[in-house]
């Protein structure tokens, strides 16, 4: 069956990005207000934005995938992510970004060759590549008398 409707091929990356971002956010809203009440008040779908040179999303597996400099803004947890390559696993409402990984989370820092983002939890496990290890820079307030 031919398509009736031309779709020129520059397009393709739009949608996907579009379809990738409506999904997360679908996906991620409803259960915010759980673990993030003050995120409630403001507005119940807080969004993730995805920057990456090739991303596709799997509506039987309900995993979508970022790859070549990614990007990741998830301004309602005041998250900034960069790496190679992420994966969302939207059942599981799992990230698992791989490949030369920076978080940055209220002004902290981590940096790791994989770190998984576990969304309800609020939670990063972050692994090193082999013989390395993770690093990671808190910001400490000083205490004044």
């Amino acid at each position: 069956m031919k398509n009736i409707i031309p779709r020129p091929k520059k397009y393709y990356p739009l949608l996907i990005t579009t379809a990738i971002i409506s999904t997360l956010i679908a996906t991620i809203s409803p259960n915010l207000e759980k673990n993030y009440p003050q995120a409630q008040a403001q507005n119940s779908r807080q969004p993730i934005t995805v920057r990456s040179d090739v991303q596709e999303a799997n509506s039987e597996t309900g995993i979508i995938t970022a790859r070549g400099n990614v990007y990741i803004e998830f301004p309602s947890r005041n998250i900034q992510a960069t790496s190679a390559q992420a994966q969302f696993f939207s059942q599981e409402r799992r990230l698992v970004l791989n490949g030369n990984v920076q978080v940055i989370q209220d002004g902290n820092t981590m940096r790791a060759e994989t770190m998984t983002y576990l969304i309800d939890e609020g939670r990063f496990i972050a692994t090193p590549q082999n013989q390395r290890q993770v690093e990671s820079v808190y910001l400490i307030e000083e205490n004044t008398p």
